[in-house]
């Protein structure tokens, strides 16, 4: 099933002022229509026992620019991601749950069609594949293999051609994401900075047109997090819609052309990052029981909310590094 979507005539996401002018249409509102929505998401559900993980009633995420998914621990961020992407699944208790992707309908649909629908996504824990070497982590990440085909395995010329041109494609986007040099190293002695660009690389494979970003920055050494950034402009001033979860609010506010609040499972929240900032409903969010203190003016209002959140990503990290390590090995 499909739908019909109207593109915004002559918009160019290269262009800052260009997506500053198409941004500034929307009302800055929680489930906000949006001029060109890639992603749609209606109704959407999902509970674990006696607890409300999500529950967004509506949410729109524009085209060709880079949304933030803001929230506090537990505002149900990560969830929502799994199940637009069809890593889990929305809970039967309300009724019309609907999401849809450049027109086509993805409800109850596996993470494969997802991916081959265009939406892909990289997760908090990196899953790189960690005994094989970083070139065949990216070559796995190309679509539509024929030598994957157990018909056509047994003959070689059925597949070579489009088997170098995969690992062309896989180098080139190493090169472009400075891990080149480590191609034949295994996956499992990169760093997690090194990790996190790999996995990027590995969605490039199979040219998305949205990539979802949950934490990119989480755990990344300070020395590649401007590298991070710049792959992620960049990838929106090439066309291509970026979603991103995040706590560092300094990242988000110099690379987002849209935020998305989320507290207790629900949208909270939408603007441009200083109009987030400011928003009654994110304080409370975030700063709960701090809302007694004077906060004067907005910049001391930024700084505390940006305080807030960075007790929140030290807490995580301690907690992710407690937490026993696991890795995905080769399937």
């Amino acid at each position: 099933m499909s739908e019909t979507t109207t593109r915004t005539p002559g918009f160019d996401s290269a262009d800052p002022e260009a997506r500053r002018a198409l941004m500034a249409q929307v009302a800055p509102e929680p489930g906000s229509a949006k001029p060109d929505p890639i992603l749609k998401v209606d109704r959407i559900v999902r509970s674990f026992g006696g607890m409300t993980a999500v529950d967004v009633d509506h949410l729109e995420v524009q085209r060709g620019v880079i949304t933030a998914l803001i929230g506090p621990n537990g505002a149900g961020k990560t969830t929502f991601f799994n199940l637009i992407t069809g890593f889990d699944k929305p809970s039967s208790a309300r009724e019309g749950a609907h999401w849809s992707f450049d027109g086509a309908t993805l409800d109850k649909t596996s993470p494969a069609n997802v991916a081959r629908a265009g939406m892909v996504r990289t997760f908090q824990l990196t899953k790189a594949l960690n005994r094989m070497t970083v070139l065949d982590n990216m070559m796995l990440g190309a679509t539509g293999q024929a030598g994957e085909n157990l018909l056509k395995s047994w003959l070689s010329p059925l597949w070579r051609k489009q088997e170098r041109e995969i690992e062309e494609k896989a180098k080139d986007l190493l090169q472009r994401f400075k891990l080149l040099e480590k191609k034949d190293d295994f996956a499992g002695s990169l760093s997690g900075g090194q990790r996190k660009l790999l996995e990027m690389a590995r969605a490039l494979m199979t040219d998305p047109k949205m990539i979802m970003l949950d934490e990119p920055m989480a755990g990344v050494n300070p020395a590649l997090t401007q590298s991070l950034l710049g792959h992620i402009q960049s990838l929106r001033d090439e066309g291509m819609t970026v979603l991103f979860v995040e706590h560092d609010m300094h990242m988000v506010r110099h690379i987002s052309d849209w935020v998305v609040v989320m507290a207790e499972g629900r949208v909270v929240a939408e603007g441009a990052a200083g109009e987030v900032m400011s928003n009654p409903a994110v304080i409370d969010a975030y700063l709960g029981a701090h809302h007694d203190t004077d906060l004067g003016d907005d910049s001391l209002l930024a700084d505390a909310t940006m305080e807030a959140l960075a007790d929140e990503v030290r807490d995580e990290e301690e907690a992710q590094s407690e937490a026993p390590r696991t890795t995905e090995e080769g399937r």
